[in-house]
């Protein structure tokens, strides 16, 4: 990552982020009128792919969409991951509430991701964990912990 580019990349994730509860939410709902997690994830998922698939005529990446022998096997494996998250998310949030559904999403993304850094899994850089890194860590875990407590 460049310097200059690093304000943009965090704003984009940033509002990334704050499109994952918003996600739950709207999906929860949908999935809640139409008496169907499920259902309501197949909508999701067909509206995604028609974006998807949109961005990838208009950037002349359509012909890049393919399975290759080349490719190891466990990088095809994301989409299963999406599946699960919003599959999970349409279910359990309208239940548990939304901010107790991420929470939990936060504090699994901040573990895997410290792992993945650290060990440079999947062909990432890697960015060793230390014990600042962790003090890090539990520290915004704690931050949103307090933030979601109730009582």
């Amino acid at each position: 990552m460049t310097s200059g580019n690093a304000p943009t990349f965090a704003s984009i994730m940033f509002l990334t982020g704050v499109g994952i509860p918003i996600l739950a939410a709207l999906n929860g709902g949908l999935g809640g009128r139409l008496g169907s997690p499920m259902a309501a994830s197949a909508i999701l998922f067909g509206l995604a792919l028609l974006v998807a698939l949109t961005g990838a005529v208009a950037t002349g990446a359509l012909g890049d969409i393919r399975f290759s022998a080349d490719i190891p096997f466990h990088f095809y494996f994301g989409g299963l991951f999406v599946a699960f998250y919003v599959i999970s998310v349409t279910f359990i949030a309208p239940r548990f509430g939304v901010g107790n559904a991420i929470f939990f999403v936060l504090v699994g993304q901040l573990t895997s991701a410290a792992i993945i850094d650290h060990f440079g899994l999947f062909g990432a850089q890697r960015f060793p964990v230390d014990t600042a890194r962790l003090a890090g860590i539990a520290l915004m875990v704690a931050g949103v912990w307090l933030a979601r407590r109730t009582g």
